[in-house]
């Protein structure tokens, strides 16, 4: 589904992605795993069209897209959800869930009724402000407007983020029930060695812009692999 190939990218003449090239294919979720600093957002941002590539390539469904602007990216069935969630904080909760399917260019008001189905804590509050949310009930929001417009794969950028640990398993048991139920593909960027190690089927680690190693979920329950290759303890 998803082939990126030497993929350089960065803000002005700071270098930041380093000649990263992976695959993701149809309904594999694969995690992204690394500190602060090594590239992790930067590359999403890059394979949503945000930040330009200035080498490599990016293909999606078999068509190259490194040159595409995110609308057109999100129309082809990307879909992102950054880090800090980025709401509206001035629309209400279905107003948010619109503008989620106008950024994706389809969906009715049936299909907001449909996405209710798997965000079921949401539906009490689609007349409240974005702002008065809690931050996990923000980060269900941004899921679910993404999921507004129907992408194929999801882009996911530390949903673990700032949230209280009972939110932090209830998005971790809506994923897996996202991907049973609509077999999503989603690359997942986190720090959250427990969220990452449940969800992924392999972990790619990200050491200063650069794919350093592949590793399979089991293998983080392993002190010297995390601290060799990524820096950070659970």
């Amino acid at each position: 589904m998803l082939k990126v190939t030497d993929l350089h990218s960065g803000y002005g003449r700071i270098p930041i992605v380093n000649g990263i090239s992976l695959s993701v294919a149809e309904g594999e979720f694969v995690g992204v795993l690394g500190h602060n600093g090594m590239g992790k957002t930067t590359l999403l941002k890059t394979l949503m069209g945000y930040i330009r590539a200035t080498a490599g390539r990016v293909e999606f469904d078999g068509r190259d897209i490194t040159a595409a602007p995110p609308h057109r990216r999100a129309r082809l069935g990307i879909g992102y959800v950054p880090q800090g969630r980025e709401i509206f904080p001035g629309l209400s909760v279905v107003e948010n869930l619109r503008m989620g399917m106008i950024g994706g260019g389809r969906g009715d008001d049936k299909m907001i009724a449909s996405i209710l189905g798997d965000f079921p804590r949401l539906r009490p509050l689609l007349d409240r402000n974005g702002a008065a949310l809690s931050g996990g009930e923000q980060q269900l929001l941004a899921i679910a407007r993404c999921l507004c417009g129907r992408p194929k794969l999801v882009l996911l950028d530390e949903p673990t983020e700032g949230i209280q640990p009972s939110i932090i398993d209830e998005i971790g048991e809506l994923l897996e029930r996202l991907r049973a139920k609509h077999g999503l593909t989603v690359v997942l960027v986190e720090q959250n060695l427990d969220f990452i190690r449940a969800l992924s089927q392999r972990v790619l680690i990200i050491q200063k812009g650069a794919i350093t190693q592949e590793v399979s979920p089991e293998h983080l329950s392993d002190p010297e692999v995390v601290g060799e290759f990524i820096g950070i303890s659970g």
